[in-house]
């Protein structure tokens, strides 16, 4: 079993930026497949990034978000310049062990583990 918690999630202005941490426990998660997903009310979940041989970045948030990991830390972390209003959402962090080997299917692939979920506000 693997435990996700994430963190650095909070309030910040348009343009700012934010780091989010997914800190990981239970198993080492270097090979695994990990990804940020996001949820706004009202709307349905969606992928933002992904690693696993290789990084994916949903088109969104392409140039501005950074996803990686410290695997010394066993924790994963998504920088996330340049915000924007529509960025607000709940963010969580998956994980899983297969690693596919086209990087869009991080995307859509099913993930075991999930986290309970930061919340990012970005206000106009």
């Amino acid at each position: 079993q693997v435990q996700l918690v994430e963190s650095g999630g909070g309030l910040v202005q348009a343009g700012g930026s934010l780091r989010l941490s997914c800190a990981a426990s239970g198993r080492t998660i270097s090979n695994y497949a990990m990804a940020w997903f996001r949820q706004a009310p009202g709307k349905e979940r969606e992928f933002v990034a992904g690693m696993g041989w290789n990084t994916y970045y949903a088109d969104s948030v392409k140039g501005r978000f950074t996803i990686s990991r410290d695997n010394a830390k066993n924790t994963m972390y998504l920088q996330m310049n340049s915000l924007k209003p529509e960025d607000t959402a709940a963010y969580s962090c998956a994980a899983d062990p297969s690693r596919p080997w086209a990087p869009e299917q991080l995307a859509r692939k099913r993930y075991d583990y999930w986290g309970q979920g930061t919340q990012v506000t970005v206000s106009s």
